[in-house]
């Protein structure tokens, strides 16, 4: 198995996995599949002509069936499917049924892979219910890494790529602890996302993100990692930035039998809609209300097909988004579609730090930064802004500091209106040389920028609103008393800061700055000036 990584956007890769059947390019999703059921629903040939190179299904169901008795066959026989057969080893069944119902043997399922030669394999590991107490939690963690070790001498002659799951559901130091003991344990090429299933049922993905920062944070990049259960394309941009890197479900077939329509901004049922709103070849053939008087199986065939369609077109458009350098503004896209994904942004956002290190800082193809709302002010090219703002300005060579208000109608900034007219100003009306001027534009977004890099991405390829929340004014102002406190702190060169104010600029108003740029020391260097009441 080899894992390459092509692309990166946050922590989001595009990877290529190679497979003794083939390679997968990620982020890839599975279509689950019951070998025995799935003739009379979707054709794994219909998925295949869909576009999915790969499936998963159930090793615990097949051997059920089968027995010991695979002699001849193996899991792409058993399937009809000729591209990459994943199999887990029945751990769902596990998770729905319990462990008095549903009793897998780890050695038995993991020889029984072998045996049917499955492309990606799962080992026998106890699911982590999201309801569990935590003494449970720490037996299904312990329990699952005992079984991966147990199984050591199974695993590593063979070409299978084999797959650990993180276990410890909600308690995240449980996760942190699985995670870190699975690296420590050789011969698995993959990891995953061991038990969010029924949290993700619940739409309660904000639970889900910490897990998989938790693990990610800890597992080795150079890894894939899957994530059982991820079913809905509304959330597959989120946890791609989060470093999922493939997916599974039935969720097209289960939400199909419903009468439930996916789309990317959520579900609609069946019977409340009068239009389609896609142009796939289910919907650009049949109307709703076409589909509601077929019967049940050939409905749910046809729905299920939609659903395929709508799941890998989310896929193909988070791979864009990663080439482009726009996943965040996908997520951001997403995030005003469902509350649920809302929420799990603002959980995304406590991670920024750890994702702003392994989102790249140059692309090949660089497009310019749309920013929205205060969800944008996170995004990783302005964290990475503000955070080597303050070394920058501790070395400012020049004795006074000009403060501009700019906006995003004039880039770059210093061929503003306002930036010329603080120029002239300074000219005309001081006696101080314009070259001991150390000039910084400021609005929202942002928040300072100095002059000097104004023409270097993003600070000229980007689009704004030009009306934003107070949240963000006041975001701005906070920054820019940490900035002026570091530099009248730590540089004593800076005799004197001209504050230019604009009453024409939301964010420039006079009264606003005067009252609230105030935690700086030496308060008497600061000289407010407007230059925009004549206008």
């Amino acid at each position: 198995m080899s894992f390459e990584i092509k692309d990166k956007d946050l922590a989001g890769r595009i990877g290529k996995l190679s497979t003794r059947s083939g390679i997968i390019e990620t982020p890839a999703f599975f279509p689950v599949i019951n070998p025995f059921k799935q003739k009379t629903e979707v054709h794994v040939s219909k998925i295949r002509e869909i576009g999915f190179s790969q499936i998963i299904t159930n090793a615990y169901i097949i051997k059920q069936k089968y027995g010991n008795n695979t002699e001849g066959l193996d899991v792409h026989k058993i399937t009809g499917f000729d591209g990459v057969v994943m199999t887990d080893s029945g751990a769902y069944q596990l998770l729905m049924y319990g462990k008095e119902r549903i009793i897998i043997d780890p050695i038995e399922i993991v020889e029984f892979q072998v045996r049917i030669k499955s492309d990606i394999a799962v080992i026998a590991d106890i699911p982590t219910r999201d309801d569990a107490p935590y003494e449970e939690a720490q037996w299904s963690v312990n329990e699952t890494l005992k079984r991966a070790r147990q199984v050591l001498h199974l695993i590593k002659n063979t070409d299978t790529v084999w797959v650990l799951p993180i276990q410890g559901g909600v308690h995240i130091d449980l996760v942190k602890k699985s995670a870190l003991e699975a690296t420590k344990i050789p011969y698995y090429s993959m990891y995953a996302i061991g038990s969010p299933v029924t949290v993700l049922e619940k739409y309660e993905f904000w639970k889900v993100v910490d897990m998989v920062a938790a693990a990610k944070m800890i597992l080795p990049p150079d890894k894939p990692v899957h994530l059982f259960g991820g079913g809905h394309p509304i959330m597959i941009p989120l946890f791609v930035a989060l470093g999922i890197d493939s997916f599974d479900s039935a969720s097209y077939i289960l939400y199909a039998r419903e009468n439930r329509y996916m789309t990317e901004h959520g579900t609609y049922r069946l019977e409340d809609l009068d239009y389609f709103p896609c142009e796939c070849e289910v919907c650009s053939r049949y109307t709703p209300r076409e589909l509601m008087e077929m019967n049940k199986s050939e409905r749910a065939t046809l729905l299920a097909i939609h659903n395929l369609h709508v799941i890998n077109r989310e896929i193909k458009r988070v791979k864009v988004a990663i080439r482009e350098g726009r996943l965040w503004e996908l997520i951001e896209e997403r995030a005003r579609t469902h509350p649920s994904i809302r929420e799990a942004l603002n959980a995304l956002l406590k991670y920024i730090d750890w994702i702003e290190k392994l989102d790249p800082r140059v692309k090949g193809d660089v497009h310019g930064l749309f920013l929205y709302d205060i969800s944008s002010y996170y995004r990783p090219e302005l964290y990475r802004h503000r955070r080597t703002l303050l070394d920058k300005v501790r070395d400012i060579k020049q004795e006074v500091v000009a403060l501009v208000p700019c906006t995003p109608l004039e880039k770059p900034f210093r061929y503003s209106t306002t930036f010329s007219k603080a120029r002239d100003y300074i000219i005309k009306n001081t006696d101080i040389d314009i070259n001991n001027v150390y000039f910084m534009a400021y609005l929202p977004f942002f928040d300072i920028v100095p002059i000097e890099i104004d023409q270097t991405y993003p600070y000229s390829q980007f689009e704004a609103t030009l009306t934003v929340s107070d949240e963000l004014v006041n975001k701005m102002i906070h920054n820019i008393n940490t900035v002026l406190s570091t530099a009248l702190s730590s540089n004593r060169r800076i005799k004197k800061v001209l504050f230019f104010t604009c009453s024409k600029v939301q964010w420039g108003r006079r009264e606003l700055l005067k009252e609230k740029i105030v935690d700086v020391p030496v308060r008497q260097a600061i000289e407010f000036i407007e230059i925009c009441e004549d206008d």
